[in-house]
C-alpha cells in the first residue's frame, strides 16, 4: 500500500459517506428512518411477491426478529402490508400506495445526487485500477 493508494481509500470512504448522510438526511425529510427507507427500497426491488421477513433481513444485515420488528413499524405506519400465507414468516411482503408515493419522490432525490457523485466515484475507483 502507498501513500496514494491511503489517499484514494480515504477519499473513497469520505465520498460513500457524503452520500449515506445525504441518503439519510432525506429519509428523515420523508419521516422515515434510514433503515425504513431501506427496508421499502428492498421490497421495491424485487419482484412483488418475492420479498420475505428472512429476505429483507439478509438484505439490511439484520437479524430477522430484528426485521420482524422493522416490518410490524411499517405496517403501523400503512407502509407495508404482508400478502396471505400460510407461515406469517415467510408472507410476502408489499409496499402500499403511500410507501410507493414516498419511495418515489426519496428515490427520484436519489439517483440526482449519485448523478452528482457518480464522476467522482469513477474518478475515485480508476485510481485503484491505475497499477
Amino acid at each position: 500500500m502507498t501513500e496514494t493508494d491511503y489517499a484514494a481509500l480515504a477519499d473513497f470512504r469520505a465520498t460513500l459517506r457524503q452520500f449515506l448522510v445525504f441518503s439519510e438526511q432525506e429519509a428523515k425529510k420523508s419521516g422515515l428512518t434510514p433503515q425504513q427507507h431501506q427496508a421499502l427500497l428492498v421490497i421495491k426491488g424485487n419482484p412483488p411477491g418475492h420479498t420475505t421477513i428472512g429476505f429483507l433481513a439478509e438484505r439490511l444485515i439484520l437479524q430477522p426478529h430484528s426485521t420482524s420488528g422493522l416490518v410490524k413499524r411499517l405496517e403501523e405506519l400503512d407502509l407495508v402490508c404482508r400478502l396471505e400465507s400460510e407461515d406469517q414468516r415467510k408472507a410476502p411482503l408489499s409496499l402500499t400506495d403511500k410507501a410507493e408515493k414516498i419511495l418515489a419522490t426519496l428515490s427520484s432525490t436519489h439517483l440526482d445526487e449519485l448523478r452528482r457523485l457518480g464522476p467522482l466515484l469513477s474518478e475515485l475507483v480508476d485510481r485503484f485500477n491505475e497499477k
